[in-house]
């Protein structure tokens, strides 16, 4: 069977985390352990202070301190190959396991476009080089995203490739989708979608609205999306085929999806960070860190994202981290490539925005961020016995200012930046082994 995750080779852990509160909500799980991991596996769970150290690993102490199942983020752009630039798989990888992500799925939209199998192989053979946690990929839908010609769907599927999106670009042609996802029903995989109507969007660079005609900037109305997910949601219904709508920014988005999902079609969706906590009123400042696609919309748009999330109309988050280099964000707002990275802000973001101001439960949280491999028919993390270690643990009490401390990834396109968040990821276990612990993290036994 073709492997579906890369990573380089690691040592697997071991390691007892003393006295730590373990918060899984599909284990129901939420209280204070001891947390035995041995050969990169969950052994056991004891009351605190009851379990003994495994004989050549360490023991750390988990007082004060959190461990949830490890998060995973299925839409993020490594820029490999061809932008390396930008970012690198060991470089996003690293950002990834800073920030507590156990696993990642990156998107197509590189150079060349993940549109053939020699490029795809060539991929994954590089993850299982340089990838600090494991990484899946999805190919692109169409050849070079043109959106006229289907690519070997099947073969890239034998490859590895875990589904497909043209993800940067929509599949304008509803008679493209539609072949697509005739194609996906035979091959397997989902079909991800970025969902805009470019006729809508046209030369647009931040959301249409008040502030948009105050700064006198094209407007990229919220019809440009939902209009296509609700065309979309309608193609993959009479298909009964899989799709997944990425990046969701609107309300007519949220509620197309609710009706596609009450009809019985087979859709999920998605949110990012930046969305579910910041509007467009920040792009007043005409920093381009809050240059995106899509943009952020208004307060209402929002918060209807976050009550989508919260029901779970909205299935996972998802950071669509995007990392530009310095010149290329550091012109006119309206020169500007859209994006902003999120792996290694993500967690705090939105336990700072969300959780400590009462608009989501940390359960439901960390439920969403963790869901996002299921999606693609992959392991959710759990934390239990015998499952593999895929485990972050975080200080909720740490105050810290983002970007202070320079970033793991290549690329400083963050629209947290210089944000003071609540809540630091100390260490990440990924498949079995540690991808990342700050210094400051020590115990009986362990180096800080």
């Amino acid at each position: 069977m073709i492997a579906r995750l890369y990573r380089r080779p690691c040592e697997p852990a071991e390691l007892l985390i003393r006295g730590v509160h373990v918060l899984d909500p599909r284990a129901d799980l939420d209280e204070a352990r001891d947390l035995l991991i041995r050969g990169g596996v969950v052994a056991e769970l004891g009351a605190p202070g009851s379990l003994p150290a495994p004989a050549d690993g360490e023991v750390l102490d988990g007082s004060g301190r959190h461990a949830f199942p490890g998060l995973v983020d299925p839409h993020v752009h490594l820029r490999t190959p061809g932008q390396e630039y930008k970012e690198t798989l060991e470089t996003g990888t690293a950002a990834a396991a800073a920030g507590g992500f156990c696993a990642l799925i990156a998107m197509p939209n590189t150079a060349p476009v993940v549109d053939q199998a020699s490029v795809l192989t060539s991929l994954c053979d590089s993850a299982g080089r340089e990838a600090r946690v494991p990484v899946g990929f999805l190919a692109s839908i169409t050849r070079g995203l043109g959106g006229e010609e289907l690519t070997e769907m099947a073969e890239l599927r034998d490859c590895g490739a875990l589904g497909f999106t043209d993800d940067g670009r929509a599949v304008a042609s509803a008679g493209m989708l539609r072949k697509a996802l005739q194609y996906q029903r035979l091959c397997g995989g989902v079909i991800a979608l970025h969902e805009e109507d470019p006729a809508l969007s046209a030369n647009g660079v931040m959301h249409e609205g008040a502030v948009s005609a105050r700064l006198g900037l094209t407007g990229i109305p919220s019809i440009s999306e939902s209009t296509m997910v609700a065309r979309d949601s309608a193609i993959a219904r009479y298909e009964d085929a899989r799709v997944h709508f990425q990046h969701l920014s609107c309300v007519e988005s949220v509620t197309a999806l609710a009706a596609a999902k009450q009809a019985g079609a087979r859709v999920s969706g998605e949110a990012c960070p930046h969305h579910l906590t910041l509007t467009d009123d920040v792009v007043r400042t005409l920093d381009s860190r809050f240059k995106m696609n899509p943009p952020l919309r208004s307060e209402d748009d929002r918060r209807a994202l976050v009550e989508a999330l919260r029901s779970g109309v909205i299935d996972c988050v998802a950071t669509d981290h995007a990392p530009h280099a310095r010149h290329e964000k550091e012109v006119p707002f309206e020169q500007a490539p859209m994006g902003t990275t999120g792996l290694e802000t993500a967690f705090a973001a939105l336990y700072t925005e969300l959780v400590l101001s009462g608009e989501l439960e940390l359960g439901v949280l960390i439920e969403r961020m963790t869901a996002g491999m299921a999606l693609y028919d992959l392991a959710t993390p759990r934390i239990a016995p015998g499952e593999p270690a895929n485990i972050c643990v975080v200080d909720l009490g740490a105050r810290w200012e983002v970007g202070a401390g320079g970033y793991a990834s290549r690329s400083e396109n963050c629209c947290f930046h210089a944000r003071k968040l609540h809540g630091r990821v100390i260490l990440t276990l990924a498949d079995g082994a540690v991808a990342f612990r700050a210094r400051m993290l020590a115990g009986v036994g362990a180096v800080a």
